[in-house]
């Protein structure tokens, strides 16, 4: 994977795609925090638009210099319920980067797993890599087991049926039946969107009400055996397999 600095060390960038580079943030949390005025470039707050020079220009961030130093870190977290994905939460609740403080370099979640779900998480400090992961043309498969309760093994054909989903038609890429009683049951659920709570809204439009969801897959990465709350480093063919294959 190159690294992310030869993008940008000594060429005027703008502000997100350095904080982005220099795993400070994502692009989109970039964004928020110049807006949040919480970025500054030799003293002076930052605007949304401002461009500057990685490694020439004083850039901080909540007062502390960003590190142009560092090495590049892919992992894997198993996300629990109750944690937000975000690098900070004005409601104090407890947030992912609490589960990697021992990584030994600043990283940032690429993509989101809400409040109430849990699974594979991947969090970088590689802006190109999280660009890779999360744009829609690349398309990455994504899979979810989803315990349910209502009728199951009806729902699992008719999640194949196109939804509208904000503004948005969106379909089921597979669904396969795991289990189901009179009460519920377990789906696998794999979509190639990423819109926010998507198959939870895709449940509920089908009369399914979501017990529990967790994501097993992404591409071609499996969660596997990794306990909750824990994380491990990615290898270098699962990088250059996210990077580069649209579903690993």
């Amino acid at each position: 994977m190159p690294d992310d600095k030869s993008c940008v060390a000594g060429r005027t960038e703008r502000l997100q795609k350095i904080l982005s580079a220099y795993g400070v943030a994502s692009r989109r949390e970039a964004e928020r925090m110049i807006l949040a005025g919480r970025v500054a470039v030799g003293g002076e707050t930052a605007s949304l638009g401002q461009s500057a020079v990685a490694g020439v220009d004083d850039i901080t961030v909540d007062g502390l210099p960003i590190a142009t130093e560092r090495r590049l870190v892919y992992i894997m977290l198993n996300k629990p319920r109750g944690y937000v994905t975000t690098m900070s939460d004005e409601q104090g609740r407890k947030t992912v980067t609490q589960l990697v403080s021992d990584v030994g370099e600043r990283v940032y979640p690429v993509g989101r797993l809400d409040l109430n779900s849990e699974g594979l998480l991947l969090l970088t400090n590689d802006g190109d890599f999280a660009n890779a992961v999360m744009h829609p043309r690349f398309a990455k498969v994504k899979s979810y087991n989803v315990r349910v309760r209502g009728n199951a093994a009806k729902a699992a054909s008719s999640l194949a049926l196109p939804v509208e989903i904000d503004s948005r038609t969106v379909k089921a890429a597979s669904v396969k039946l795991l289990s189901s009683d009179s009460y519920g049951g377990v789906l696998t659920v794999s979509i190639n969107e990423g819109l926010n709570r998507q198959v939870r809204k895709m449940c509920e439009m089908h009369g399914l009400h979501v017990l529990s969801l967790r994501r097993v897959s992404i591409g071609g990465l499996k969660l596997g055996s990794l306990p909750s709350g824990k994380w491990r480093h990615l290898t270098e063919n699962e990088v250059r397999g996210l990077s580069v294959d649209s579903n690993g």
